[in-house]
């Protein structure tokens, strides 16, 4: 599968569409693609030194650092894993081990280059899915006229209502889940029944469905019989290993310190860290479908880093994220430009679901003001959680218009600075309070 052929601008350009501000982490992620596209040009023995430089966010929550890693992952067609470091431990601890992270990027892998197969197959798969409900319709014996006849039917969407018995293959990726275990911690427990309801679900079963069901169902076990299975599971493999991009979320959760400045918490914390080592470093990780090595999969960490500092991770971590990115706090400018700019901001989702309603929503610049400056003093009042807190801040601004939206329809509602203090000002100070309640 080729690399993208973006230049940094273009990315920092197609990233600005949908979010706000944020330029040097947009730089940073810009140049770390382009430096994939850059490696891919090589010859062979110098493209294996050349390793990316995996980049660590520092920015407070809400502050747009998944989302800049994920339109990134989206933009380069890139198998992306958004994953908490909270949620690993260190091996022979209770928990996941970090080796389920190139696991799971496996088969996130897997799962994009078979819908994408899928899709180049697809006109074979429907005329074989076609020929099939047909012969489930008439049985396999009737006349060429009947089929004809019937088949035009189908085509004319007649018969979809009607029920059929089909015999439906299992999703070849659902088998291999339910039949596979890997990573399994020493001590750890398997049922039995688990185990045979995997081997069973390999199994083909006869079901009877409508029609307008069964031909999705159909054409997905035409398209996967037209796919070569080795081929697709070699190509995720080589995808996962040269255009893989992991972002590891709360990495400042694993290297919390006591007030005094000594290393504290979870004797599993720095455990974690040391075994992030060799997987960031480079590392050969077996998975069910074969080694997979991490030298060139581009690693995101970000936090928030509120309590804990950069260098209050292992020094070893520290030089395995050379590159690092500050993302500044949201002012209210900023929470006004997310309102209105994005391709796809909060307020045109608003308007869009409340019109297949009918109702027309229109948002006032004094409101889109009076929202953005709501949304800054509760962040500084009760939490700064960032953008989120926007959603929170419409959400019950908007609560009786979607309530009642289903008899309103026609109806024009013109949102005013009036209704964002009436409506939602009462949550900024019921916020001051609730740090006093127990």
């Amino acid at each position: 599968m080729s690399v993208p052929n973006f230049a940094p601008h273009e990315i920092v350009s197609e990233l600005d569409r949908f979010i706000v501000g944020q330029s040097d982490a947009k730089r940073a992620v810009a140049i770390a693609m382009r430096n994939r596209w850059r490696r891919s040009q090589l010859p062979d023995g110098l493209k294996d030194e050349v390793v990316p430089k995996n980049i660590l966010m520092i920015g407070p929550t809400g502050c747009g650092k998944t989302e800049i890693a994920r339109r990134l992952a989206k933009l380069a067609q890139s198998p992306f894993l958004k994953v908490e470091a909270t949620k690993f431990t260190e091996v022979g601890y209770v928990g996941r081990d970090v080796d389920s992270i190139v696991r799971d990027l496996v088969e996130v892998s897997l799962t994009m280059l078979r819908d994408g197969r899928r899709k180049d197959v697809q006109e074979k798969a429907e005329a074989a899915a076609e020929t099939r409900l047909v012969d489930a319709l008439v049985g396999e014996g009737a006349t060429a006229d009947t089929k004809v006849k019937f088949r035009q039917m189908l085509r004319d969407g007649a018969l979809e209502d009607k029920e059929i018995e089909i015999q439906i293959a299992p999703d070849p990726q659902r088998g291999k889940e339910s039949g596979d275990i890997p990573g399994l911690q020493p001590g750890q427990v398997i049922s039995f029944n688990d185990m045979m309801k995997g081997f069973m679900n390999r199994m083909p079963s006869r079901k009877k469905l409508k029609v307008s069901v069964a031909r999705e169902q159909l054409i997905r076990e035409e398209a996967d019989k037209l796919l070569d299975d080795e081929a697709l599971t070699r190509e995720a493999i080589e995808h996962t290993q040269n255009h893989g991009i992991v972002f590891l979320d709360e990495i400042d959760k694993v290297c919390a310190t006591s007030e005094h400045g000594t290393r504290s918490g979870d004797v599993s914390r720095e455990g974690v860290q040391r075994d992030l080592l060799p997987l960031i470093e480079g590392t050969t990780v077996s998975t069910k479908y074969g080694s997979v090595k991490t030298d060139h999969i581009l690693f995101i960490a970000s936090g928030a880093f509120h309590i804990a500092k950069p260098s209050d991770l292992l020094p070893e971590l520290q030089g395995r994220l050379p590159i690092r990115v500050e993302l500044a706090g949201l002012s209210r400018d900023d929470l006004k430009r997310i309102l209105l700019e994005p391709e796809h901001s909060l307020l045109k989702q608003y308007v869009s679901l409340l019109g297949t309603e009918g109702v027309t929503l229109e948002f006032g610049d004094d409101a889109v003001d009076a929202l953005a400056e709501l949304a800054a003093d509760i962040n500084e009042r009760v939490e700064n959680i960032g953008a989120r807190r926007l959603a929170t801040v419409l959400e019950k601004l908007l609560e009786d218009v979607s309530f009642s939206a289903s008899d309103r329809k026609g109806e024009t509602v013109r949102v005013t600075a009036e209704d964002v203090r009436d409506r939602v000002a009462p949550l900024a100070r019921k916020g001051d309070l609730s740090r006093f309640i127990l």
